[in-house]
């Protein structure tokens, strides 16, 4: 695949959107419906004391924190100060600074040692770098040999994955950047890591989205909260926005178990266990 935007002025203009795009609205908001899922998916890894684990795009520290708890050392890096922030503040709540570190950076260009880490971690995160090879390489140049990459990846098929395909439809990203859902697909998986990894093992679990909403309030709320969907309708016309909005309520509303006042569904996503060669 040609590597998008490869002049160097025109990439480094996109991280720069990717940034601001990522400190839009409030994540934080979004991320603590995704908490439990977050703590789920570290209790798998069975951390052991002392264990240093890298968090790859990690947010307000969904993964970091409870990473943390169970005693690794753990260093969190996102390309938001905004998101940093909020992942330092919570560290700090719950008594965990010593335990944590969070920096700025760039998934496709760690700012860390080779083979520094027994654990490299990454949930919804690395899989949106404009240029997966390089995230993958990072994340495997950072690895102990031995040590685990865990990666949880929305799938194409699943909820998620067609409300990125609904919202690219209106909104096409830039040309040459590949669907971040691609990282929910085992073969390319497979594809990314293979070179350095001796095994790669995936399972497709179930996340549980719950809002206390109906579908078209929650909508408006990720309009709200989610950087990548405010950035999306501020570049669209209002009626542009409004097809956009009638779209993806009826997403919602297709795939809601809840009731007329709230909304409840499962949304998949590909859990990714490679370890270094």
């Amino acid at each position: 695949m040609t590597e998008p935007n490869s002049d160097p002025n025109q990439f480094l203009e996109l991280k720069k959107k990717l940034k601001a795009t990522w400190m839009a609205g409030d994540f934080g908001q979004i991320a603590k419906r995704n908490a439990e899922t977050a703590e789920a998916f570290i209790a798998r890894l069975h951390l052991k004391p002392g264990t240093n684990v890298l968090d790859v795009a990690c947010g307000t520290g969904n993964l970091a924190i409870p990473a943390a708890r169970a005693g690794a050392n753990v260093i969190g890096v996102d390309i938001a100060s905004n998101l940093i922030e909020q992942a330092r503040e919570r560290a700090v709540e719950e008594g965990l600074s010593d335990k944590t570190q969070f920096d700025e950076g760039d998934a496709e260009q760690l700012s860390y040692r080779d083979a520094q880490f027994d654990v490299v971690v990454s949930m919804y995160g690395a899989m949106f770098a404009p240029r997966p090879d390089r995230a993958a390489a990072e994340m495997l140049r950072v690895t102990k040999p031995g040590g685990l990459i865990a990666m949880a990846n929305w799938t194409p098929e699943g909820f998620v994955g067609q409300m990125f395909a609904i919202t690219a439809k209106h909104a096409p990203p830039p040309p040459g950047i590949p669907p971040p859902a691609l990282w929910g697909k085992e073969d390319v998986v497979r594809q990314r890591l293979g070179s350095g990894a001796s095994k790669i093992e995936t399972r497709r679990v179930m996340a549980d989205f719950s809002f206390p909403l109906p579908p078209r309030e929650v909508v408006e709320f990720f309009r709200k909260y989610f950087g990548p969907t405010q950035m999306t309708y501020a570049r669209l016309d209002p009626e542009a926005q409004q097809r956009l909005t009638d779209d993806l309520v009826a997403h919602w509303t297709e795939h809601n178990k809840g009731t007329a006042t709230s909304t409840r569904l499962d949304a998949e996503f590909l859990e990714v266990y490679a370890t270094r060669d």
